[in-house]
């Protein structure tokens, strides 16, 4: 569903939420009195150092290794749009449009910032393609996050010079300059320096960093909703998660975790049966059990930090030159990826921990000698059916490309440019894998609750807590009780919808409140 607020951008930072409801939703965006004031005024700077003889990189120079070049006024204009369309040069598949629509947000804020010196035209143009749905289409590979994501933003500034191919507001792939006739939007005809500010960005790694951050909060939640099911389910206890032996370690994350586990896990009819000591032999859970909080906490922390680091580069103007608020035009090397491309790689080796963990504990589930007295595998009759036996190997595949995915890219630089960028981030790299690294664990956790499920209708008629109840009422609208073997991967892919779109927070919440 289109959103159809309007998201003001002006030369402050934009909010986490603005980036994903424009990214995600489809909002529309204006720019703010302030924001063209702004970039008028640096405009005004741009104009002088153009006309001085004095050469100026990026204004009266070519670019890169070719920055020695002074270039003639009659060319300059021919110099941008060479440069975009040299630059636009990415190849592979198709980048998904929320990414393309928040690399495109996330440019015009910092166009709104007034350190970029475009024409605001330019600017409004840019919002223009934004509001109408015209999305550029931007290619996998290009991008080596250094300086910025310029093979992507290059394809974004093509189609503002009405080149190049789009999606349009339906989805329909077409030349621009028929996209933007349609939209009534003019071509740009771009000025000095505006080819280099519309592509010298790391708007698409923080695009995805911050589409990544808001999905993860939500998966680290649902971790300690299918790690609750599965003690639940598994018979464990619930008294490892008490605040007293929480704080003598006293990591935020880890005690919010704990938390939530202890609400989730609230009037369990299964938990009361075997609290009796003389009724249960156990001394203590598997670690995938015990210690599911100081993982899903460290996870916690983990996001924290890298919102963090987001928000600082929300508030960012990466630009090379910059123009200053005193009206000097400065080269500098802000457009590096680095500080993104770290938090990036961190967050992947996180989903990939997440998913590990989500696996053992689907994984006890199955084995007749750890899951206390279920069916093996979850099996109506063990032998004949094969319950959830290989639901588990996509489990263990998944957290097996996970793991790969995990392999940090910033620490991959690879010199271009002629021994100019001879430093690079890999920033987009680190963004591509996250993307795929969120939907893996997306799909580990769904088959936990999936697993857990079953196995709690099981223990019937012992009652599960409230809120894991719900879960599994949430799963059953779409999915049925246990019996003998059902084709099994339409069954997966409820449970990964119900995952991936915050149902399964939703139920609990609606049982236990907001959980943290």
């Amino acid at each position: 569903m289109r959103d159809n607020g309007v998201v003001n951008v002006g030369p402050e930072p934009l909010a986490f939420d603005d980036v994903i409801r424009v990214a995600r939703h489809g909002a529309p965006v204006q720019l703010t009195d302030d924001a063209i004031a702004a970039i008028s005024a640096a405009r005004q700077r741009v104009d002088e150092l153009a006309e001085s003889p004095t050469p100026s990189y990026g204004i009266s120079t070519g670019f890169g290794a070719l920055a020695t070049r002074h270039i003639d006024p009659a060319l300059r204009a021919q110099l941008q749009r060479s440069l975009v369309r040299s630059h636009a040069a990415g190849n592979g598949p198709e980048v998904e449009t929320e990414v393309v629509r928040a690399l495109m947000l996330l440019r015009l804020h910092t166009l709104a910032t007034g350190h970029t010196g475009v024409r605001p035209t330019t600017a409004k143009t840019l919002a223009a393609l934004i509001s109408a749905g015209i999305t550029p289409i931007v290619h996998e590979y290009g991008s080596l996050g250094c300086s910025g994501d310029l093979a992507p933003l290059a394809h974004v500034a093509l189609t503002l010079m009405g080149e190049g191919v789009v999606r349009d507001a339906d989805g329909k792939v077409q030349p621009s300059a028929e996209a933007l006739k349609q939209a009534h939007i003019e071509p740009v005809e771009l000025a000095a320096k505006e080819g280099l500010a519309l592509i010298n960005g790391t708007d698409g790694m923080l695009g995805m960093l911050i589409l990544a951050i808001g999905d993860l909060t939500t998966l680290v939640r649902t971790a300690d909703v299918s790690a609750a099911m599965s003690v639940e389910a598994l018979l464990g206890t619930d008294r490892v998660f008490a605040p007293e032996l929480q704080a003598l370690r006293p990591h935020p994350g880890q005690a919010l975790a704990a938390a939530n586990m202890t609400r989730i896990l609230r009037d369990s009819g299964i938990m009361a049966s075997h609290r009796d000591p003389e009724a249960c032999t156990r001394v203590q859970d598997a670690y995938s059990l015990r210690c599911a909080p100081q993982v899903a906490g460290a996870a916690r922390d983990t996001i924290t930090h890298a919102a963090t680091v987001a928000g600082w580069e929300l508030a960012s103007a990466v630009d090379n030159p910059a123009v200053l608020d005193d009206g000097r035009v400065e080269s500098n090397g802000n457009f590096h990826g680095a500080p993104i491309a770290y938090v990036l790689d961190f967050l992947a080796v996180v989903a990939a921990d997440l998913a590990s963990m989500s696996e053992r504990r689907t994984d006890r589930f199955l084995d007749v000698a750890r899951n206390h007295g279920l069916p093996a595998f979850l099996a109506d009759d063990p032998g004949v059916d094969s319950g959830h036996m290989i639901a588990q190997y996509t489990q263990a595949a998944i957290v097996s490309e996970l793991k790969r995915l995990a392999v940090p890219a910033s620490v991959d630089s690879i010199p271009s440019s002629a021994m100019q960028e001879d430093h690079v981030s890999m920033g987009w790299s680190a963004a591509r894998k996250l993307r795929k690294s969120v939907d893996g664990l997306t799909r580990v956790l769904a088959i936990e609750v999936l697993t857990a499920a079953r196995a709690l209708d099981l223990r019937a008629p012992l009652e599960p807590a409230p809120a894991t109840a719900a879960v599994v009422k949430a799963l059953r609208e779409t999915v049925p009780a246990p019996g003998p073997d059902r084709f099994l991967a339409p069954e997966i892919d409820s449970a990964v919808r119900l995952v991936a779109d915050g149902g399964v927070v939703a139920a609990v919440e609606s049982i236990t409140g907001p959980l943290a």
